[in-house]
């Protein structure tokens, strides 16, 4: 790390590889770097309100980010966009100081039972109760704190099973989890029922609820214009017709792959058979949404 890195590290309230910056897009409400994910904050008259709260070891560092921000205030909501470890390794923090945790209701589920991942072969052991949201939801809901009006709803099969976003819209901002991704390949968890297709309904959901001049906020990344949000939703549409036609014929990933199924996008993948598995094992999840000539 140079000279330059450190003191911008310190300033911005940095564990080295933890913390790398504090963005305010508003008075009310900024993106802290929880771990390499993102945490946002908005504060309202009673309290900070927070998506997400940041990955393995990020803990103190997001705490005292938070703390920066508003000093005064203390969180009294947090949501989880989904259940994975990036975006909830910090709840029993959050919860210990008094925060109310809303999901949707099959985040919660993950993050409080056992269950067996296939992608990596192993049980995974339910999160300790503190992680574990205490409100759910099914479809959406609003919640009205401090003079604040916010807006959250279910991206269904956006991601995983248990994805949200949640709407800001005294500031015209909208969290969206990892329902976008414009500096790491998308990702699908397609054994908790995440699909090309739920992902790219989910883009369209949330572009119904927005304008012109609406931020959306990824899971990593820095916040996005409408624009950019709309350009990666076409571009997954795109891989969403292509990975249709390829199912259709009884393609694997390396079969797409081999075909060209990812050539001649705006991006590159960094995995791109990885993807591809993802988005093959998904589109046979969802076989009947595919066409009537599936093989």
């Amino acid at each position: 790390m140079n000279r330059r890195d450190l003191l911008k590290g310190a300033a911005a309230l940095c564990v080295p590889g933890l913390l790398r910056a504090q963005t305010k897009l508003s008075d009310k409400l900024a993106v802290i770097d929880g771990g390499g994910a993102n945490v946002t904050a908005f504060l309202t008259g009673e309290g900070l309100v927070v998506v997400d709260s940041g990955a393995p070891g990020s803990g103190n560092a997001v705490l005292a980010a938070l703390k920066s921000f508003a000093p005064n205030a203390k969180v009294s909501t947090l949501f989880n966009t989904h259940y994975h470890l990036d975006q909830t390794a910090n709840n029993e923090a959050f919860a210990a100081q008094g925060a109310k945790i809303i999901s949707q209701k099959r985040t919660r589920e993950w993050l409080s039972r056992d269950y067996w991942d296939p992608s990596v072969e192993k049980y995974v052991k339910a999160r300790a109760k503190g992680a574990w949201p205490v409100e759910t939801f099914v479809n959406k809901g609003t919640l009205k704190t401090g003079g604040e009006e916010i807006d959250y709803g279910y991206l269904l099969m956006a991601h995983t099973s248990g994805d949200a976003y949640v709407h800001f819209k005294s500031v015209n901002v909208i969290a969206v989890g990892d329902l976008a991704s414009p500096v790491r390949d998308p990702e699908l968890d397609w054994f908790t029922g995440g699909w090309v297709g739920g992902r790219v309904d989910s883009m369209d959901l949330v572009l119904g609820i927005s304008n012109d001049q609406t931020k959306f906020i990824p899971a990593y990344g820095p916040a996005m214009t409408k624009a950019e949000f709309k350009a990666e939703r076409d571009m997954m549409e795109e891989v969403r017709q292509r990975i249709y036609d390829r199912v259709r014929g009884g393609e694997g990933p390396q079969d797409m792959l081999e075909g060209g199924a990812l050539d001649g996008l705006p991006r590159k993948w960094k995995d791109p058979m990885k993807f591809l598995y993802s988005a093959a094992k998904g589109g046979w999840g969802y076989h009947d949404k595919l066409g009537s000539n599936v093989v």
